[in-house]
């Protein structure tokens, strides 16, 4: 069993918050690590939908941007530019991690337990070398996509942002930008690969269980869920700030 990557062994406090509003969530989000890294709150796990919203992490390009003005908010998350909206599972863990820090194997983890409620649906997914976040192959149906992404901010010991799985959203937002930057694979849901519609509420609850699993070790990460590819991405997917202070 693979050791737990938070700093300690007490109950994740897990909010279910329905849809709320990007800055709201932000604003919550900031607060309760805040809480975290001073000792006066637990570790949290934030769960839920935003209304549609363009956020842009640290490294987003201008050529990766809406055309058309479409307001984008700058945040100090890690990666560049994605979509949240209806149909999308997001959440959010306020977790204070464990020394040595190790931020790769964190989003590993969160990767493992992504995968494993794909799997749990029936959908095969796994890594990309170089990229975060959880893939699907290229296959007679489109190219290589993601059907999760990950972006995330690790400050005072405690990590902010997260993850985000597609499950009946409509991808058409994400044709306005590059989604993370990378222009060579596309984007995909768990109802446009089963072919049938699947909710957030249908996904949460393995969601929860799986990520939570991740992050105490219970759910290992796994070394043959790389997909195989014939070269490296174009593109890298650096999806992470680590803040010090």
């Amino acid at each position: 069993m693979t050791s737990s990557c938070r700093a300690t062994r007490e109950a994740v406090d897990v909010r279910l918050l329905g849809t709320i509003d990007y800055l709201e969530a932000w604003e919550l989000q900031r607060t309760t690590a805040t809480a975290r890294a001073d000792g006066e709150g637990p570790d949290t796990l934030f769960l839920l939908e935003h209304p549609s919203v363009y956020t842009a992490g640290k490294r987003t390009e201008p050529a990766d941007r809406p055309v058309d003005d479409t307001p984008v908010i700058d945040v100090d998350r890690g990666g560049k530019i994605t979509w949240h909206g209806p149909g999308q599972l997001v959440g959010y863990p306020i977790v204070k991690l464990a020394d040595p820090i190790d931020v790769v194997q964190y989003v590993r983890r969160l990767e493992e337990g992504l995968i494993a409620v794909c799997e749990g649906f029936g959908v095969h997914a796994g890594r990309v070398e170089g990229r975060s976040g959880v893939w699907i192959p290229a296959d007679d149906r489109g190219p290589e996509r993601k059907i999760a992404a990950i972006g995330i901010r690790v400050q005072r010991g405690v990590t902010m942002h997260g993850f985000e799985l597609n499950c009946n959203a409509d991808l058409s937002a994400f044709d306005k930008i590059v989604p993370c930057g990378i222009r060579d694979a596309g984007v995909t849901s768990l109802s446009y690969e089963l072919g049938h519609e699947v909710t957030v509420t249908e996904a949460l609850a393995s969601a929860r269980d799986a990520v939570l699993a991740a992050l105490e070790g219970d759910l290992p990460v796994r070394e043959d869920r790389w997909l195989p590819r014939p070269a490296a991405p174009s593109a890298d997917g650096v999806t992470f700030v680590l803040q010090n202070s």
